[in-house]
């Protein structure tokens, strides 16, 4: 008689790769994959796949744990699933793993005293290999197998396989929501971004000309010419605002940015503010240039604009003085007035987010914002590095001061 025993171990050892190297594809299937949706759907008709399943599912817990939130199928075709309703919720054989927290392998679940049935128009199933997706000891969900193509039931290596595969199933779930997450956050900052640069930018531009616009009923009955000129400038700068909220719409930053030094950035606001006839504004710059880079160039100038624009705004002063000067490694700006004054001390009101973005922005340039204010007039100081942690505005916010 033949003795089959190193056959039969033989083609065992085979039945084992052929199984690592199924879950293993599998595992490596799901592993990149970053989107919520995405992963949830790979899971499924990847564990289908790994143990040769006719139809699967993956229940998504609520918080509660107790019912199935989402449900994701894998073999059941999109007019099935309209023709079948509202997912189920975990009552039945779904409900008891739910409840249990540990696999289950069923023969027929027609016959399983736990069974709820099947809603009308549901294809026939007969084996059940129910096993829970967990998270660091907590169930997050549950992978549903359901007729075994090539056998009448699933098998323990088919339940030891589909376990393994839950548990890296877990991980790309947690991997999805956390990017998912953080895509979300980085929207968010970026919308906050949007907002103070439009606030600081072009928002202000506006403010400014509608400030100068505010005698024209007057100049119209006394000086003709004077209001002609003070429209004429008001549309110019307009012009100039709809140029910059277009570049901004699209994503680009204005190029005299990028291409010009920093003070006269400065000049160029200078003039601005000086044309729109505002407030009489003082520049005082040191004669070697002074060497930023392009982001600190940007966020320097929207704290400049802002600046200024409190004072038209709040400080009825009559001159206000922007100071510019090297200090060894730091980059020192003041914008001065001499203005009322205010409390410094006091609560910022609701909506007023100058300050805050001023200080927000000298944050993120690795430096600090201080105001010194009670009258009369108010210096606000910025002063940021000048060495190579200025460049991409990811500076440390260690040692900033807060005083305002």
């Amino acid at each position: 008689m033949t003795d089959l025993r190193p056959q039969t171990a033989a083609t065992l050892d085979r039945r084992g790769r052929v199984a690592v190297e199924a879950l293993s594809d599998a595992i490596g299937g799901i592993a990149g994959v970053l989107t919520g949706e995405s992963v949830l759907q790979l899971i499924v008709d990847r564990v289908k796949e790994l143990v040769g399943a006719r139809y699967a599912a993956l229940g998504i817990l609520a918080d509660d744990r107790r019912r199935i939130e989402r449900f994701i199928t894998s073999g059941i075709t999109s007019e099935q699933r309209r023709v079948l309703g509202d997912p189920p919720q975990g009552h039945g054989l779904l409900g008891l793993i739910i409840e249990e927290g540990r696999s289950l392998r069923i023969p027929d679940i027609g016959a399983h005293p736990a069974s709820y049935g099947f809603p009308a128009n549901h294809p026939p199933m007969t084996s059940l290999l129910g096993v829970p997706v967990k998270l660091k000891n907590r169930t997050i969900g549950n992978l549903y197998l359901t007729d075994k193509i090539d056998a009448p039931e699933f098998s323990d290596d088919d339940q030891r396989l589909v376990e393994l595969f839950a548990a890296h199933a877990g991980i790309a779930i947690e991997n999805a929501r956390l990017h998912e997450a953080v895509q979300y956050l980085a929207v968010v900052d970026e919308r906050e971004r949007i907002g103070k640069d439009l606030h600081d930018g072009i928002i202000q531009t506006l403010y400014a000309i509608a400030l100068s616009l505010e005698d024209v009923p007057v100049l119209m009955t006394e000086d003709v010419a004077e209001a002609t000129v003070t429209v004429d400038r008001a549309i110019d700068t307009l012009n100039r605002a709809i140029a910059d909220l277009r570049q901004f719409v699209v994503g680009l930053r204005p190029e005299t940015i990028d291409h010009t030094d920093f003070t006269g950035l400065l000049a160029a606001l200078v003039d601005q503010v000086r044309q729109n006839n505002v407030v009489e504004v003082e520049l005082e710059v040191p004669d070697q240039r002074i060497e930023v880079p392009a982001h600190a160039r940007s966020e320097l100038l929207q704290i400049a604009r802002e600046g200024l624009s409190n004072i038209a705004r709040h400080a009825h002063a009559t001159t206000a003085r922007i100071t510019v000067r090297r200090e060894a490694d730091l980059l020192r700006l003041e914008v001065a007035d001499d203005g009322v004054g205010f409390d410094s001390s006091s609560a910022v009101p609701r909506g007023h987010l100058g300050l805050a973005n001023m200080r927000d922005r000298a944050r993120a340039l690795g430096g600090a914002l201080e105001v010194g204010s009670g009258g009369p007039g108010t210096t606000i100081i910025v002063t940021v590095p000048l060495g190579d942690a200025t460049i991409d505005g990811t500076a440390a916010q260690e040692g900033t001061r807060d005083d305002a």
